[in-house]
């Protein structure tokens, strides 16, 4: 997957300050996946949040502004499903995808999460504003093996 220079020079000014997206949570008063989301460039922030992202990382502040525009969103590869829940679940992996491998990387290392140790919940949450899905996704991390 192709990333763009602003995520390259992003996720390099990241490593080199040793943060996590975690830290850049507590930084920023923002969440992490969300935080991740902005700088794969699923999403765009605020001027006021751009700047905050780009000091807590001490990047070149010439980064804030292309954190600020509307992004183009997907960056998987098209193998689109028909079914419309199905596709809304290929819709989240294309917009949340990267942050999410990002946040779980930062957490536990290079690997992956099980799909064969793995439980998968689906509770409806009533709210006043529209009853709510809750997904709940439990796997075992597996960490690359190295020889």
């Amino acid at each position: 997957m192709a990333i763009s220079a602003v995520t390259e020079k992003l996720l390099a000014a990241k490593k080199a300050a040793g943060l996590s997206f975690a830290d850049l949570e507590a930084k920023v008063g923002c969440d992490e996946v969300w935080i991740a989301s902005v700088i794969y460039r699923q999403a765009s922030a605020s001027l006021e949040e751009a700047t905050k992202i780009v000091q807590a990382i001490g990047a070149d502040e010439s980064l804030i502004e292309p954190l600020t525009e509307c992004p183009l969103k997907g960056s998987l590869e098209p193998v689109i499903p028909t079914d419309p829940l199905i596709y809304r679940f290929y819709e989240i992996m294309q917009v949340y995808g990267m942050p999410i491998k990002a946040v779980v990387h930062d957490k536990f290392g290079d690997g992956i999460m099980s799909a064969i140790d793995f439980t998968l919940d689906v509770d409806k949450v009533e709210d006043p504003k529209g009853d709510r899905v809750q997904v709940t996704m439990c796997g075992k991390f597996l960490p690359y093996k190295k020889w």
